[in-house]
């Protein structure tokens, strides 16, 4: 009894650290709100779809143990830092190019050849956006470490229930900036939407590329 109450508080703190991790404003979730208030509901749950693999990733190999051992290694952590930082970069020229562009010539999401919305690259730049943040690698070790018992015991529920939680948050911001009045709403404030989101995607990056650890 007195070990099943342990397990099920490491497994409530884990969650609980998840959801306030997942929940908090950032890049992710600022993109799926674009997303969403531009081009609609089904390319911003696409992409959150593809956040969420990302972080289904970074919480295997966390599961496994292998984080820790590559955490050890400053040069993993450099590579993706650099990487990420750049990718960032990237995602903030492209807003603040967006963010100055009138309506009518704002593509701020990848199409293909016919100019229709490409699902697949989104899905792509949803993962790919996930897997090059150092914060997801540091933010699983933390969920395991958190919901391990003093005896070394881990709930098998921690991934799973995660999973759920991520869902649950990234798709929520999905569906509810994709709604008529989020979408009238974006129209009147595109510009310094995207204006903002260049900043965070800057100093997301900029953060990345000088950090120390």
């Amino acid at each position: 009894m007195v070990a099943n109450s342990m397990l099920s508080a490491h497994l409530l703190l884990a969650y609980t650290a998840y959801f306030i991790g997942a929940a908090s404003p950032g890049p992710s979730n600022l993109a799926i709100m674009s997303i969403a208030t531009k081009h609609g509901r089904k390319p911003a749950l696409t992409f959150a779809l593809g956040v969420m693999s990302g972080s289904l990733f970074w919480a295997t190999v966390a599961m496994l143990g292998i984080a820790a051992t590559l955490l050890a290694y400053a040069q993993f952590l450099i590579a993706i830092k650099l990487f990420g930082g750049v990718y960032l970069l990237w995602l903030a020229l492209k807003s603040a190019r967006s963010a100055l562009r009138p309506a009518r010539t704002t593509q701020s999401v990848p199409a293909d050849a016919s100019g229709m919305v490409s699902l697949k690259r989104l899905y792509l730049r949803g993962t790919l956006m996930h897997l090059t943040n150092p914060k997801a690698i540091l933010g699983w070790v933390s969920v395991v470490a958190l919901s391990s018992t003093p005896d070394g015991a881990m709930p098998i529920a921690v991934v799973p229930g995660c999973v759920v939680l991520g869902l649950t948050v990234f798709c929520g911001y999905a569906m509810l900036f994709s709604t008529l009045t989020a979408r009238r709403v974006y129209l009147r404030i595109r510009r310094w939407l995207d204006g903002c989101l260049a900043v965070v995607f800057g100093a997301a990056s900029w953060q990345l590329l000088t950090s120390r650890v």
